[in-house]
């Protein structure tokens, strides 16, 4: 059987499967943060610093003001209360514990160095002794930084510059030797994973490759709604082959549904007929890496919507801007708007408000003026400062002066 969806359909269906259909209700406490978490089943980590951290933003997104330590003691707290761990999952992740199994065929992978680690694994090869030293001076001393370990004499250059020990840290944290055990400001702390991970997820019984790679693409269409194969392995970065077997063994089995989306050449994928909601209400501002746009071409099937980082385009060559968060409105990215927070003068700075449309309607203007202030709010600062001048700026700026 193969399901046909309208465009609007498939993109309801994509909103409800990423958490926007349901409105918080009262505080949000740990309870409700851990259930959003596990609903995406990853939270990509990115090192720009212009407005918060990228991994906070998308449970405020869905969820509204919350406190990110909650985040920070399910990732980064004492190992009886986490609930998350690191590892490369869409990119470098924060993903649920339960994925750790799932996991462990990608760490032996990397020890192997297959796929993207041939690379690092040269340097495992290598440099053994290098790898040893660090692993035991690990286990003596426990939660350690690359810096703390690096014998080099002169200062470090750029991020890709790492000294010998940072090399062996990455080898040993893609190989599963050494796990994520806390942070130090953006440094990574490494650990041995029996001090960091659940012995429940440590010592599970071992799941074949094939298995594991099924779960996630299995968990992968739970969090997308409908998706096509590409839209699938993205999700948790698996390699095309593995992903395109997986996929024939998932249909044939009935877990996986075929669909035909108005306007998609690709053929989709979801998880049993589907319940699409009949509409979705609600405003968002998106991270830049936010799972329900981090795959660019997905992002312009669904909503029409040609989104392209900018953070390393040189300033006289920007569309947009430095750190665009897309707005979301009423199923529809209506607008983008470049932030920063200036911590320094206590303000969200908007340096430019782009429109999709000629003319926002008066509610998508509140709203967008409302998810600004929230923004703001929950940043901790004290106003929102428009510092751009345009047509849109000018509709918005009365709106937040009242």
């Amino acid at each position: 059987m193969t399901l046909s969806l309208s465009l609007p359909e498939a993109r309801r269906l994509a909103l409800a499967a990423q958490g926007f259909t349901r409105a918080p209700r009262g505080a949000i406490g740990q309870r409700q943060l851990r259930a959003q978490i596990e609903r995406l089943g990853v939270l990509q980590i990115d090192s720009v610093n212009a407005l918060v951290r990228s991994h906070y933003l998308p449970a405020f997104s869905r969820l509204g003001h919350y406190d990110p330590a909650l985040l920070d003691e399910l990732a980064w707290g004492k190992p009886k209360r986490r609930g998350l761990f690191e590892y490369w999952g869409h990119e470098a992740s924060l993903l649920p514990l339960e994925l750790y199994p799932l996991l462990r065929w990608r760490m032996r992978r990397a020890a192997d160095g297959q796929g993207i680690y041939r690379q690092l694994a040269e340097f495992g090869r290598q440099q053994q002794d290098v790898i040893q030293r660090v692993l035991q001076t690990v286990r003596e001393q426990g939660a350690l930084g690359a810096g703390s370990l690096s014998t080099r004499s002169e200062r470090a250059g750029p991020w890709w510059d790492w000294s010998a020990e940072k090399h062996a840290l990455e080898w040993l944290f893609a190989a599963g030797e050494v796990t994520v055990a806390g942070r130090r400001g953006f440094e990574r702390l490494y650990d041995l994973p029996q001090r960091v991970i659940p012995a429940a997820q440590l010592e599970h019984p071992e799941i074949a490759e094939a298995e594991a790679q099924r779960q996630l693409l299995l968990r992968s269409a739970d969090a997308l709604g409908v998706a096509t194969e590409r839209d699938l392995r993205d999700y948790y970065r698996l390699d095309a082959s593995d992903a395109k077997a997986r996929l024939v063994e998932l249909v044939e089995a009935g877990e996986l549904l075929p669909v035909t989306v108005q306007g998609w050449k690709q053929a989709g994928y979801c998880r049993g007929e589907p319940s699409i909601p009949r509409r979705v209400r609600g405003s968002a501002l998106l991270s830049p890496f936010d799972s329900l746009i981090w795959e660019r071409e997905r992002t312009e099937r669904l909503f029409g919507f040609r989104y392209r980082l900018e953070i390393y385009t040189p300033p006289d060559k920007r569309v947009y801007g430095y750190y665009v968060l897309p707005f979301l409105h009423h199923e529809r990215l209506l607008a983008r708007v470049d932030l920063r927070s200036e911590r320094a003068h206590g303000r969200l700075a908007v340096h430019a408000v782009h429109l999709e449309e000629a003319l926002l309607s008066e509610e998508a203007l509140h709203s967008l003026a409302e998810e600004l202030r929230a923004l703001a709010q929950w940043l901790g600062l004290e106003a929102v400062a428009l510092t751009c001048r345009s047509p849109a700026a000018a509709l918005l700026r009365p709106l937040l002066q009242g």
